[in-house]
């Protein structure tokens, strides 16, 4: 009897430990379900939406301007930032707020990005820390879940100005939109 409950024991134990794994992987590789907090992304992220993030990007270095990132916040290494990328290495990025009536320039160093929130008067970002280095950009956000009506509602967000969303009705309570961009990378791939 006492045998029988050592191997179960360890059997369990074993497949937890195999899981757990399998799930920071999969956690720290492809990527996570983060949820938003703070005005500074209105109105594309408000606040308590919950986003996708996806890590593959990152580790490919395929991050662009007009990306939305997640990052490590360069003040409080604990707590991450949702910003979007305004400018890459070598970019001229303006250093001033909107309000501002002289405007200063300044290019974006090597290995770092300029990162601004949507809601720039209520945003603290790159205009009042500088430049991020690359290596704290935790992931891409591609994907928005909002609840709408006790049904979920998903949609890739609008990376950058002027792409056309399009709509798909895959379940009765799950409509999934697309970017045009997804579709052109499929074309030119073929």
């Amino acid at each position: 009897m006492f045998r029988g409950f050592l191997v179960k024991t360890i059997s369990f134990v074993g497949y937890t430990v195999q899981y757990g794994c399998i799930a920071h992987c999969a956690f720290e590789y492809v990527g996570e379900f983060v949820s938003c907090s703070g005005p500074s992304m209105e109105p594309t992220i408000t606040n308590h939406d919950v986003v996708f993030s996806e890590r593959v990007s990152r580790n490919l270095c395929r991050i662009q301007k007009g990306d939305i990132v997640i990052a490590k916040s360069p003040f409080d290494p604990k707590m991450n930032i949702c910003k979007r990328v305004m400018g890459l290495e070598g970019d001229k990025v303006c250093t001033s707020g909107p309000s501002d009536i002289f405007k200063t320039h300044t290019y974006v160093p090597r290995g770092h990005v300029w990162l601004e929130g949507d809601n720039l008067r209520n945003s603290t970002d790159s205009r009042s820390y500088g430049p991020i280095p690359y290596a704290l950009i935790r992931g891409r956000v591609c994907l928005k879940v909002m609840r709408i009506q006790s049904h979920f509602l998903t949609y890739i967000l609008p990376q950058r100005p002027n792409h056309k969303l399009f709509e798909f009705e895959l379940l009765p309570f799950y409509v999934v939109f697309f970017q045009e961009f997804f579709f052109s990378s499929i074309k030119q791939n073929k």
